[in-house]
């Protein structure tokens, strides 16, 4: 039955999206934001406390207090914040302690890390040691990972191993999104934003009973827009660049056809069609011999004499059913889950413009020395299925337990086009995989709860090229027991203490792209990671003060690093000997008042890369601090992980003031901190960040107790230039963040 029903959708993609278009547009006319961070955070709390947060880390909702992991939580009306002025996943770096997220691709590829292990390739292929799970699918491709965040419950990031539960490239953590459901209360809201450069944000949703405690359905939507505004210098055009329209729809019906309740189908379907940009790379935009940026530079500014335009442009489809049948001891579960993706991007690597004479030389190059020009484009075209089929025990007993199986099938051809030399090459990549795990939890006294999972997993990628290339052929297989142990202690009523040991694997990858480049593909092995974790969890003062907090260690045998760019602009996999890491995440809460709450989290990882004869391609114009070995290559023995800030936190402020009976005046303001972050595998002087700042303002007022709202809000409200990342094989070329963003919400929640 779920076979054939995700197949049916699969097909009907089409007509659904434009049926569902209308319907949704309907739904957004009518229908703002939550009022404020409610039940949907767990249970609601009486007035002048904390609310409960409720997390699924074990696959089954549990308050965060109860389980031995670490891990924060994003509730409605944070997320509504982070992503008020248009922006895209990326905006989730910073704010969760040791969570860090980038992305050359523009919108459409980002690159998420915890704990400092992540994964540089901008390769369309690549893996990631974080895996992204949205109502419980596998997002496992890099365009997958960047489908819109609209509708949601809250979204969890759990950190360090999660390969017991949740399968093999987990091994950092999990970023896991769960939607806001079907029910049977009627719940319609919406919401309209207008800001700087004509960004525009549309948001809604409507839902409620089709048939009596019998079905029930929801219907969202997100349309997110903005005007070219970014000016081309080299060919002298105002705004030529930057805009994007990314509209967002999904659907689900929620059915429970039985008197006693025991069964439940839940169907969803979702829709991505994003016209936009890629990232717009300034060249030579740091100093040579530090990394400040160069005087002048202006983010609104480019100078491109390629890259058409840099745009970004694909299309997704997902379609998922789960299906739950209650027994009297236990509950099995069915997750089917397809996903398509196609789209392409193209960009002006280079950041800038050569210019020739009619002899072909070289008579001007801006900004700065452009060596050569890098004009690519990338595309995939891709299917994934998943399936899990799952049996957890019912009830809150002594003994909890769950086992299942789970399988994995991607198929995806992936082309590279090299504008400044000929042919396209198209290769073909497929990964297909299966697991068994299961999990038990006992409690040994009152006091005392002892966890224990397994997982066998088995993992299969193929590599062939299509064509444009003379023939290559890759394929590596392997398999792997992950593990976990954990014992929970109830110390007080309000305090508790656990350790955990977890061990988790990152599947074999192969690197294709560099086949266009006239080079061979690469290959990784898997990563394995032993993590060693100890932490206290509490809620005092009559729970007005929240304080949770971790120590952790964790070594990495055969870590897999991408070599990126070097002066032969390789996109190399990697394993290193041994890679570790230690530190420290602290995540409070304090309701100060009713009215007033506090939040602030802070991360510190030490990383560090330990192979005394590791070496990598280093660039062509900056200043290298490592050693060199004979071949001029970097010697990076001891460097931290790239992309991962020693130093990373985040603080919210939340205060409002009751108007009349119903109303109230609010403030909310939000700020994420990254520290000190080396980009590379090898360390120079130009390619690593100072510490970045960036904070969000909204002021409103809610009435009708919390049905309709008007606000003005500022994201990035100090309008601080950071640097994001950097390509190094070409010229000192680095993307930043966007500028501020001024507008005002209206919108409504019934």
């Amino acid at each position: 039955m779920s076979l054939h029903f995700i197949d049916c959708l699969a097909s009907a993609r089409r007509q659904w999206a434009s049926t569902t278009i209308l319907t949704a547009a309907a739904a957004i006319g009518l229908a703002a934001p939550a009022a404020a961070q409610d039940s949907e955070m767990g249970e609601a709390a009486s007035e002048g406390q904390l609310d409960s947060i409720i997390v699924t880390a074990n696959r089954r909702e549990e308050s965060l207090q109860d389980v031995a992991v670490s891990a924060d939580v994003l509730g409605q009306e944070r997320v509504d914040n982070i992503f008020a002025a248009g922006a895209d996943t990326t905006a989730l770096a910073g704010s969760v302690p040791g969570l860090n997220v980038e992305s050359s691709n523009g919108r459409a590829a980002p690159r998420f890390y915890i704990r400092g292990l992540g994964n540089t390739d901008f390769d369309l292929a690549a893996s990631q040691p974080v895996s992204v799970i949205m109502d419980e699918i596998v997002l496992e491709n890099v365009t997958l990972k960047s489908f819109p965040i609209f509708d949601v419950d809250r979204i969890e990031v759990l950190r360090g191993p999660q390969g017991t539960l949740f399968g093999r490239n987990t091994p950092a953590g999990i970023v896991k999104i769960d939607t806001i459901k079907p029910s049977h209360e009627t719940d319609i809201r919406g919401s309209v934003t207008y800001g700087s450069f004509d960004t525009f944000n549309l948001n809604g949703a409507i839902g409620g009973s089709i048939v009596e405690d019998k079905l029930a359905v929801r219907v969202s939507g997100q349309l997110q827009s903005r005007e070219d505004w970014i000016d081309n210098g080299f060919t002298g055009e105002d705004d030529a660049l930057g805009g994007f329209r990314d509209l967002a729809l999904r659907g689900q019906a929620l059915l429970t056809p039985d008197e006693e309740g025991r069964f439940s189908m839940l169907a969803s379907v979702q829709y991505r069609d994003l016209d936009g940009s890629s990232t717009f790379f300034h060249g030579n935009a740091i100093d040579a011999g530090d990394n400040d940026l160069r005087d002048g530079f202006d983010r609104d500014t480019v100078f491109y004499d390629g890259g058409g335009g840099n745009i970004g442009e694909y299309e997704q489809f997902g379609a998922s059913l789960r299906l739950d049948y209650e027994f009297d001891a236990a509950t099995l579960t069915s997750i089917t889950g397809y996903y398509e993706s196609e789209g392409s991007s193209r960009g002006d690597v280079d950041g800038g413009f050569i210019v020739r004479d009619g002899s072909g030389d070289v008579v001007e190059t801006g900004p700065g020395l452009i060596l050569f020009e890098s004009d690519t484009r990338d595309s995939i075209d891709l299917q994934q299925f998943t399936q899990e089929i799952r049996l957890a025990s019912n009830g809150e007993g002594p003994v909890t337990w769950q086992v299942g199986a789970f399988f994995f099938e991607s198929d995806f051809d992936v082309e590279t086009v090299g504008f400044t030399f000929p042919p396209p090459v198209t290769v073909n990549h497929q990964n297909d995989a299966w697991a068994v795990f299961g999990q038990v939890s006992a409690e040994i006294t009152d006091m005392l709860t002892l966890t224990g999972g397994l997982r066998y997993s088995d993992d299969e990628k193929t590599f062939v090229v299509l064509e444009g290339s003379a023939p290559q052929n890759r394929r590596v297989e392997d398999d792997n027991i992950d593990w976990d142990i954990s014992l929970f202690a109830d110390v007080t009523d309000d305090a508790s203490l656990y350790a955990r040991v977890a061990n988790a694997f990152r599947a074999p990858t192969i690197q294709g792209r560099d086949v266009a480049f006239f080079n061979p593909p690469s290959v990784a092995q898997s990563e394995d990671i032993t993590s060693y974790e100890a932490g206290f969890k509490g809620e005092f003062a009559d729970r007005t003060v929240r304080v949770n907090g971790a120590l952790f260690y964790y070594t990495v045998d055969d870590p897999q690093f991408t070599a990126v760019g070097g002066a032969g602009n390789l996109v190399q996999l990697i394993n290193a000997n041994e890679g570790e890491a230690w530190g420290f995440e602290l995540d409070t809460a304090f309701q100060v008042t009713p009215e007033f709450q506090l939040t602030l989290g802070v991360a510190y990882t030490d990383t560090q890369i330990n192979d005394d004869t590791l070496a990598v391609g280093v660039c062509a114009q900056c200043t290298v601090t490592d050693p060199l070995n004979n071949n001029g290559f970097a010697l990076v023995d001891g460097n931290p992980f790239p992309n991962a800030p020693r130093w990373s936190g985040d603080f919210t402020a939340s205060y409002t003031v009751p108007v009349g009976n119903d109303g109230e005046v609010f403030a909310f303001t939000d700020w994420t901190f990254l520290g000190e972050t080396n980009f590379l595998l090898y360390e120079s002087r130009e390619f690593n960040a100072d510490s970045r700042i960036e904070g969000g303002l909204r002021i409103g007022y809610r009435g009708n107790n919390g049905q309709y709202e008007v606000s003005v809000f500022a994201r990035n409200i100090t309008d601080e230039v950071n640097v994001l990342g950097v390509v190094d094989f070409n010229n000192n070329t680095a993307f930043v963040n966007e500028p501020r963003v001024f507008g005002i919400t209206a919108g409504f929640n019934y």
